[in-house]
């Protein structure tokens, strides 16, 4: 809403696997496929991009701009870095296994990410959660993730794609901005110095008070912070157009 009022054009699509979009219980997950999907959905759009993406869809789009440098003016990555920290990424993993049952209603779903990041300040209107829940056939909540994703078969969720973003790091030329949460357990300051020496023109913004999930955190600092990246690589008299990575 406030990119928009600014006079942005901000696209925020489901990545496969992830809310509307087809689920592949036996097909790609990698950070290769998701990469793919970008490139195909940048490849439609006219103008200059910038590409925001929270965690998993900051990966993809670090990869998908190293394997084709024209791709984006800029890259945001919010709490990913090459390299993160497994206490965190394992964490997480073990967050999206819980609950495969699903939750009785938005209380319990609530409860469930106050268990996860006990720092968060709990909501005094859970309803912005449902936009990432679905109701079941048995009429239980679940996330609007494929359980697929956390299987033991390689995926983005599953594997190690530290290799991977470092192998194409010399093609990312454009400005970046990592935005680290202060509570953040899955980009550490290890990763943020492979991060600044791979990546030279890496900013770095850590927002105070967040975990890894920043924008639920604190949604209007981090909207600053971005705003504030925007206006300097991307201003509104070059272009009309940004585009973000849901997650």
């Amino acid at each position: 809403m406030r990119l928009a009022a600014l006079g942005y054009q901000a696209i925020s699509y489901d990545a496969r696997g992830h809310g509307e979009s087809q689920w592949f219980p036996k097909g790609d997950y990698s950070l290769r496929a998701f990469a793919s999907d970008l490139i195909g959905l940048r490849r439609k759009l006219p103008g200059r991009v910038a590409l925001v993406g929270a965690s998993m869809g900051g990966a993809a789009s670090f990869y998908a701009v190293g394997s084709e440098r024209s791709l984006t003016e800029a890259i945001v990555m919010v709490d990913i870095a090459l390299q993160t920290a497994t206490l965190g990424t394992d964490k997480v993993r073990a967050f999206m296994r819980s609950h495969p049952a699903g939750f009785a209603d938005i209380d319990e779903a609530v409860s469930a990410v106050m268990a996860y990041n006990p720092l968060r300040r709990r909501p005094s209107n859970p309803d912005g959660l449902m936009r990432n829940l679905r109701a079941r056939d048995d009429g239980r909540l679940r996330w609007h993730w494929d359980p697929a994703l956390i299987e033991d078969t390689p995926t983005v969720a599953s594997q190690d794609f530290g290799s991977d973003l470092v192998s194409v790091a010399q093609n990312v030329t454009v400005p970046l901005l990592l935005v680290r949460g202060e509570h953040s357990d899955v980009v550490n300051d290890e990763g943020i110095a492979q991060m600044v020496a791979l990546v030279p023109q890496t900013e770095v913004f850590t927002q105070a008070g967040a975990g890894h999930m920043i924008a639920g955190d604190d949604n209007d600092l981090f909207n600053d912070r971005i705003i504030a990246f925007l206006r300097k690589y991307l201003p509104l008299e070059q272009s009309s157009k940004a585009g973000s990575f849901r997650t």
